[in-house]
């Protein structure tokens, strides 16, 4: 991002930042809307993937970080 940008970016007030992000949804639900039922299947079929494939990391042990800092934090607090 230009530095002239970010300036910007730090000057904008909230409602501004509001306005423009309220206008980056709409943009986003128009461009949804236009997509074809086969763009939209493939879509949610990628989201269905991803899902499926953190589940499979939880159950295969390959994400135990997160639970083992929960215990950790949990030891330390108790």
């Amino acid at each position: 991002m230009g530095q002239r940008s970010q300036q910007r970016r730090v000057e904008e007030t909230e409602e501004q930042r509001n306005s423009r992000l309220a206008v980056m949804g709409q943009r986003g639900q128009e461009r949804r809307a236009e997509g074809t039922d086969e763009q939209r299947n493939s879509r949610l079929s990628a989201m269905v993937q991803h899902a499926r494939e953190g589940r499979l990391n939880v159950i295969e042990g390959q994400n135990q970080h997160p639970i083992q800092t929960f215990y950790a934090a949990r030891t330390v607090l108790n």
